[in-house]
């Protein structure tokens, strides 16, 4: 039976290894060592203040799935919004309604905490994801441009 629960201290352990086959999706590395990725899910998960939050797809005791996602403010009229980073279901869950199980999480988290939206990017190339998203009723919104400093310019920014 799948469950949907908030991520909660002790499940940091369980969290890398989903996100090693996410890492793997993208065709990234997997960096570090279980315990040092288990470090990082604990410090941003569950550090003070938490930096994000996750909502956790389970199958008994094993993690097929997780939304990552960020509280914004402000958006319209001064209200709040939930910024989805990440939506990841594993390879062999797929097409059995997990993705549409936790975007239904996340909304009901939006609305329980007064956010007048929900809003996520996906990567051009992500058809798949495009589809998904377009199954669930929700279109792209065209007026917007997502702009990203990362590495050695946000680095030299920094100091």
């Amino acid at each position: 039976m799948i469950t949907l629960a908030d991520a909660v201290l002790g499940d940091q352990d369980a969290i890398p290894a989903l996100c090693a086959e996410l890492d793997g999706f993208y065709g990234d590395t997997t960096q570090g060592t279980p315990a040092e990725r288990a470090a990082q899910v604990r410090d941003v998960l569950f550090g003070n203040p938490p930096l994000a939050f996750a909502l956790l797809a389970w199958d008994g005791n094993t993690l097929i799935g997780f939304a990552a996602y960020s509280f914004l403010w402000p958006a319209a009229c001064l209200t709040s919004s939930l910024y989805l980073k990440e939506l990841y279901v594993a390879e062999a869950y797929r097409h059995q309604g997990v993705g549409g199980r936790l975007m239904n999480g996340l909304y009901k988290i939006a609305a329980q905490r007064g956010c007048s939206r929900v809003e996520w990017t996906t990567d051009q190339d992500n058809t798949g994801a495009q589809a998904f998203y377009e199954a669930l009723g929700v279109k792209p919104y065209p007026s917007k441009i997502l702009y990203r400093a990362s590495g050695d310019q946000l680095m030299g920014r920094a100091s």
